[in-house]
């Protein structure tokens, strides 16, 4: 009788263990979801900081191509939320990154890229 009670309380640990296990996958992505749009919204607000530099003429050739660059990043973060508005969003937003890989064109923003490929990719822009 002990084998059997056993035997039936098996499958239930293993569905604690599995769900214990995707909660702590899911706490992760999001500390480095959080961790990245942190950096992005710097990256933002100093972008912003150069763009009023160069509108009163203060703002070097690096800084501009930092703020542009930015740019572009903040255009790429809008256009995948558009996509993840849409329905079977967790399905369309894998498959147009790979997609766009494939034909060498980056769609996720800086800040969600590995950091060795964000230091092969782009050049120092610090001044």
């Amino acid at each position: 009788m002990n084998l059997l009670s056993r035997l039936h309380k098996a499958p239930i640990r293993v569905l604690r263990l599995q769900r214990r296990k995707s909660m702590s996958r899911i706490r992760f992505s999001m500390i480095r979801l959080r961790m990245a749009l942190s950096q992005e919204t710097d990256e933002t607000r100093r972008m912003l900081i150069i763009y009023q530099r160069s509108l009163q003429g203060k703002a070097t050739q690096a800084e501009m191509r930092f703020a542009n660059h930015q740019l572009v990043d903040v255009l790429r973060a809008t256009g995948l939320g558009i996509f993840a508005v849409l329905p079977f969003a967790p399905i369309t937003i894998p498959i147009l990154i790979k997609l766009g890989r494939k034909l060498g064109i980056e769609v996720l923003p800086s800040s969600f890229q590995p950091k060795a490929d964000k230091q092969k990719k782009l050049p120092d822009y610090e001044s």
